[in-house]
């Protein structure tokens, strides 16, 4: 018999009385994956409120980071400004320096020639003495103390040039000499040639043996080499005493031997 439209009227009035009818109409009627609907809805609406709250979480989590972000590339800007100040203070500093070297290296050459010039004018000064106060800084090497001029000492190595004894180069050399006295030395007439130094070093004995040899060459009569100073080195020292050289130190003579 085929279902009419008051059978589905009256069925309607029996479901409204009856709500089980309703259900169990629902499972006859349709599958199952359509009654699973609503869980399924209800799913993924659960999963997109999830999805909702970590998207939210997400852009707090990048908002914070782009915080972070910018409050780092501040700081990199200040450390960069920080940096560049400390660079430019480091180049200031590297220029005092180089100016500060060059000042000193230009003081030091100034010392050095003023050292060299003070030296020099105590070694003049020294010479002088000598030559002025021959006859009591050497009166312990001669008697009869007389101090030949160098226009007198001249004179005498012209003489002794022009017989040939020696030539012009050597009468040059000897010429060169601080300090040459004549005088006596154990009763017989004797030249004294002196090398008159602040600090008697291996050179002045050297120079004053060489030209001794060369004045006894000249004039044929005896020469007491010596060397005068306000001290003498060790090694000069030793020199002398092996070359026959008198040391005159600090007023105190020694002879050679």
């Amino acid at each position: 018999m085929p279902f009419t439209v008051r059978d589905l009227s009256s069925l309607a009035r029996a479901l409204e009385k009856r709500p089980e009818w309703k259900a169990e109409l629902r499972r006859l009627l349709l599958t199952e994956e359509v009654l699973s609907l609503p869980q399924v809805v209800r799913r993924i609406a659960d999963q997109v409120e999830a999805l909702v709250e970590a998207q939210r979480r997400t852009e707090d989590r990048v908002g914070r980071l782009e915080g972070a972000v910018e409050a780092l590339v501040e700081a990199q800007r200040r450390t960069e400004d920080r940096v560049g100040r400390l660079e430019g203070a480091v180049e200031a500093l590297v220029e005092a320096q180089r100016r500060t070297e060059q000042e000193v290296g230009q003081l030091a050459r100034e010392v050095g020639r003023l050292t060299v010039e003070v030296g020099a004018l105590k070694g003049s000064d020294l010479e002088r003495r000598y030559r002025e106060q021959a006859a009591s800084l050497l009166q312990a090497l001669v008697r009869r103390i007389q101090l030949v001029t160098h226009q007198d000492l001249g004179n005498l190595l012209d003489d002794a040039v022009d017989v040939g004894r020696i030539s012009i180069d050597e009468k040059a050399e000897i010429l060169r000499a601080d300090v040459v006295v004549s005088g006596r030395h154990d009763d017989r007439p004797v030249y004294v040639l002196a090398e008159v130094s602040i600090v008697v070093d291996q050179a002045d004995v050297e120079r004053a043996a060489h030209r001794a040899a060369l004045l006894e060459k000249a004039t044929g009569t005896p020469i007491l080499a010596v060397v005068a100073g306000q001290r003498i080195l060790p090694e000069a020292e030793e020199n002398a005493r092996a070359a026959g050289v008198w040391r005159v130190v600090d007023g105190l003579a020694q002879p050679p031997a």
